[in-house]
């Protein structure tokens, strides 16, 4: 059997508060799929108008570092990649 209000010493005030958090939880969790749902949306239409959806996932997250923290991933990147041999210049060689 569950526990009750009564077993778990929560009371009716307490049973009545956890029910309201549970409840708002659940409802921003659905605006969060309703959310994820739009922008899914949006990636679809920008296919659909010739972007490539990945380099549009890309500038989306770079846009939201700071110029300081694109640059050190940047020089990261060009690093690990020249560590690699995958590039024998800047960042635009690695690009083709």
């Amino acid at each position: 059997m569950g526990a009750t209000m009564e077993t778990t010493g929560l009371g009716n005030s307490g049973a009545k508060q956890l029910k309201a958090i549970v409840e708002r939880i659940e409802r921003l969790l659905e605006e969060m799929k309703a959310l994820q749902d739009d922008v899914k949306d949006v990636y679809a239409e920008a296919k659909g108008n010739g972007f490539d959806t990945k380099i549009i996932r890309k500038i989306v997250s770079l846009r939201k570092k700071n110029a300081a923290e694109r640059q050190e991933e940047e020089a990261l990147l060009d690093l690990y990649m020249h560590a690699l041999g995958m590039a024998s210049g800047g960042l635009a060689d690695a690009a083709e």
